[in-house]
């Protein structure tokens, strides 16, 4: 009952800090995933708000069918324009904070420099980074990325927070994995399904550090994510999972992002950030043994020029420094 409570009052705690929010400015805006990103303050201590608009439930078909009914869903609504048989409407909808919340809030308190640079509006680089960049520049910043910098990480893999939320874990320490959902998932549509495997080992990075050796452990990881998904979320079926990674991740312990192939993940999913893990799988197996592994190939990304990476390594080797 103790832990109950504890949890009841971080929560009300939690809810807190979102009232005391002071606005500074707008980082950043997305017309098309229909969120912003907000500089405040909290205690005088700088925080960022993301909003971001909520999907349709489609599953709830008793919820979506009161949509169009004024007594129901619709508070009010404005005739915008017509033509022929086409009609335009605004609208506000009824929402409930349990079944139709309007928008999906994140908090990050005390946020510091780097979470404004990415959080605010920027230009990107694509970035073809050979293996001799990777090691003088990359490999470098990795190493001031992990330890102590990713701390919430190893938090999650010792349960020390977010263990009501696993949804499946695979607690081999080599093998291993924790599956839990995405904190950008409102973990009820299912269209918008977004989960996070993070492994249990701790000598993998990014893909860079992916080789031949690990061809069975990723095959198996994956088949090992599918299986629990599926059997965990039945509406999902095998052919609508993607599952991926990111290079360049943004945070430096290996972990895989399973989605709903459905949900728009916007630059998460694209070219330059995703790679299927399947498609890791080939290219490793299809390496020679002088190549063995990704480190001694050459791979192509996006790079915000906010970041601390282009600033502190990139812009100077490609004389923008």
């Amino acid at each position: 009952m103790a832990s109950d409570e504890t949890a009841a009052g971080t929560s009300v705690a939690s809810v807190e800090l979102i009232r005391q929010f002071q606005f500074e400015r707008v980082l950043n805006h997305d017309t098309r995933s229909k969120s912003i990103n907000i500089l405040g303050t909290i205690d005088t201590t700088a925080a960022i708000l993301t909003a971001e608009k909520t999907a349709f439930s489609a599953h709830d078909e008793s919820a979506i069918a009161k949509l169009p009914t004024i007594a129901n869903g619709t508070s009010s609504i404005r005739l915008l324009d017509s033509n022929d048989i086409y009609r335009w409407y605004m609208a506000v909808l009824v929402q409930d904070l349990e079944t139709s919340p309007g928008a999906k809030l994140s908090l990050i308190w005390p946020a510091t420099k780097t979470h404004i640079d990415k959080y605010g509006k920027q230009r990107r680089k694509v970035i073809r980074e050979t293996p001799e960049l990777y090691r003088t520049v990359l490999a470098p910043y990795i190493e001031r990325m992990r330890g102590d910098r990713i701390q919430w990480v190893y938090n999650i893999l010792s349960h020390k927070v977010e263990a009501d939320r696993i949804v499946y874990e695979n607690p081999d320490p080599d093998q291993g994995f924790i599956l839990l959902p995405d904190l950008k998932w409102d973990r009820t549509t299912m269209d918008a399904l977004y989960l996070v495997a993070i492994v249990h080992r701790h000598d993998i990075a990014s893909v860079r550090d992916l080789n031949k050796s690990h061809i069975a452990w990723l095959k198996s990881v994956e088949s090992e994510i599918i299986q629990a998904v599926t059997r965990t979320y039945t509406a999902i079926s095998v052919a609508e999972l993607r599952v991926y990674v990111h290079y360049l991740p943004s945070y430096y312990h290996f972990h895989i992002h399973v989605t709903n192939v459905e949900h728009d993940a916007g630059d998460g999913a694209t070219v330059g950030k995703a790679i299927m893990l399947s498609d890791l799988v080939a290219r490793l197996e299809e390496m020679s043994e002088e190549v063995y592994g990704f480190e001694n190939t050459t791979l192509t990304y996006l790079l915000g020029e906010n970041s601390e990476l282009w600033r502190e390594g990139y812009a100077s080797v490609f004389g923008e420094g």
